[in-house]
């Protein structure tokens, strides 16, 4: 498992565009995390699913109110992770309007979550290998703080335990 000090793994993301900008096309986009992460202060949190009840009603919510607050605190970005395609982290974008405030980036096949050793099995579920509930605090690309959830909790991963971090 990922611990603090160490290095995020050099994989890449996906991130759903809206609109065309400079250097992105509408729709998914790489985001390749350790060119993404070089010289930033990164909030990062991971959720099993998008669209699931507690990362939608408590933990992404928690984090776009607290966002102008992080970035107070020195924080550029704040990315939110998930084991989903970049349309469904879009569409879950859209309906949180999110935009601006954090980036909802897709680890669709689990690479990052797999090399992060932060997964968790819900095939029992039917819902396959999906991530483990986290957060972090990123500088550089480098774990600076860690903070991982107990299975079926919701104790420590939140905005507020990482923003307080972040004030340190």
């Amino acid at each position: 498992m990922i611990e603090v000090g160490d290095r995020l793994p050099a994989t890449t993301l996906m991130e759903y565009h809206e609109v065309e900008g400079r250097g992105c096309s509408v729709g998914p986009n790489p985001v390749p995390v350790a060119e993404a992460t070089a010289g930033k202060t990164i909030a990062l949190f991971a959720l099993p699913g998008a669209f699931t009840p507690t990362c939608s009603a408590r933990h992404l919510p928690g984090y776009l109110q607290k966002a102008a607050e992080f970035k107070a605190a020195g924080v550029d970005e704040i990315w939110c992770i998930s084991v989903n395609d970049a349309f469904v982290m879009g569409a879950w974008a859209r309906e949180q309007k999110s935009a601006g405030k954090l980036r909802l980036l897709a680890d669709g096949d689990a690479t990052f979550t797999k090399a992060t050793g932060l997964t968790l099995d819900l095939s029992g579920k039917g819902l396959g290998l999906r991530s483990n509930r986290y957060s972090m605090l990123v500088r550089d690309g480098k774990v600076v703080t860690l903070n991982v959830e107990a299975p079926g909790q919701f104790e420590v991963s939140g905005a507020d335990r990482l923003l307080a971090q972040a004030k340190d």
